[in-house]
């Protein structure tokens, strides 16, 4: 069988980051765990944050992550450069460089040797795109593939991003445009055109390297990047863990061809549900259409970052990121929080 023959998403029964365990349902399953503390961990798995910080030195912090998914695109080479390019987002996210990365695989036992040699190859290509390398790895047999990376990279201690720094004041951006859930979905059913299709694979495969070196300038105060638990579920994180309130100008928010018309249908992915289930009791929908908050709920895979910055910084960092990052959008701001909705949509 030739390598464009095989119908990677017809393998697996959801798609991307869609397959995310639900974040409400996460922080059950942590729940209780013991917690070991050590004075040179900076950032552990108690927090909701994208990767963990370990200081080596004054001078050195190392950031480690691990992403992998079912395959969110039929052809091998490209699903293991989206895979590749999500792992290697929350490297950038706490504002750190990927150096070192190890596969993480799983393919069934008829999967043809091309396919997976495919798939493999995309990822080498991004993480070399990346500056990075890839040292080795881990692979098992399973009914359906999947494909990701461990990364490590490395930062220096006080200049790591975390999701729950942000100050009142700050304004929000974001790095690209929202609806990849939606496509995705729409895709195996055949209701979305190919150019459309073409434009996500294009934004899914577009490293987060530009945005991390442009907000790297600027007074930036928290980060994260928009994956699986939606804008809204990741943005509620943020304002959580910084303890403040989030305002968001759904006007300023782009997304992607067919996107919205798609919601106004019902083309939604099963994740979107799980991500309106954790997050909607905190945010207050106003007058905004139910498609375009049924968008922010959309699961993303390799999405752009959430940037939050000093207000003073904002025009300057906006220039930067408009000449960096596939969309760069000025999306709200962060206020003091008072009581209720920790999210309002204008």
């Amino acid at each position: 069988m030739a390598e464009q023959e095989v119908k990677l998403t017809k393998l697996s029964k959801c798609a991307g980051c869609g397959a995310k365990v639900g974040a409400g349902v996460l922080s059950q399953l942590l729940e209780g765990i013991r917690v070991h503390h050590d004075p040179n961990l900076i950032v552990g798995f108690d927090k909701s944050d994208d990767a963990s910080v370990y200081k080596l030195t004054d001078e050195l912090a190392i950031v480690q992550t691990v992403d992998f998914f079912p395959p969110i695109d039929d052809d091998p080479y490209t699903f293991g450069q989206i895979a590749a390019t999500n792992a290697l987002s929350d490297i950038y996210a706490m504002g750190a460089e990927p150096r070192l990365c190890l596969n993480i695989m799983a393919v069934p036992e008829s999967m043809p040797r091309e396919a997976v040699h495919a798939m493999l190859r995309g990822g080498y290509d991004k993480v070399y795109e990346a500056g990075a390398l890839i040292t080795g790895g881990h692979s098992i047999h399973d009914d359906e593939p999947k494909y990701g990376l461990a990364v490590t990279g490395f930062a220096h201690p006080g200049r790591i991003l975390t999701n729950s720094g942000a100050k009142a004041g700050d304004v929000l951006f974001l790095t690209k445009p929202l609806g990849i859930g939606v496509v995705t979905t729409a895709a195996r059913a055949g209701l979305v055109s190919g150019e459309t299709r073409k434009y996500a694979v294009q934004l899914m495969t577009t490293l987060n390297k530009g945005a991390r070196d442009a907000m790297m300038q600027y007074r930036v105060h928290a980060c994260t990047d928009v994956t699986g638990f939606s804008l809204l579920g990741h943005a509620l994180e943020m304002a959580q863990g910084s303890g403040l309130a989030a305002e968001i100008d759904t006007k300023r928010v782009a997304f992607l061809p067919e996107v919205l018309e798609l919601a106004q249908m019902g083309v939604l992915p099963a994740g979107l549900y799980r991500n309106r289930s954790f997050a909607e009791a905190s945010v207050e929908p106003g007058g905004v259409d139910l498609a375009v908050q049924d968008l922010l709920y959309d699961p993303q895979t390799a999405g752009g970052l959430l940037i939050a910055v000093d207000p003073e910084d904002a025009d300057e960092l906006q220039k930067a990121l408009e000449k960096s990052v596939p969309c760069a959008q000025r999306i709200g701001r962060l206020l003091e929080y008072t009581s209720g909705a920790r999210i309002r949509l204008v």
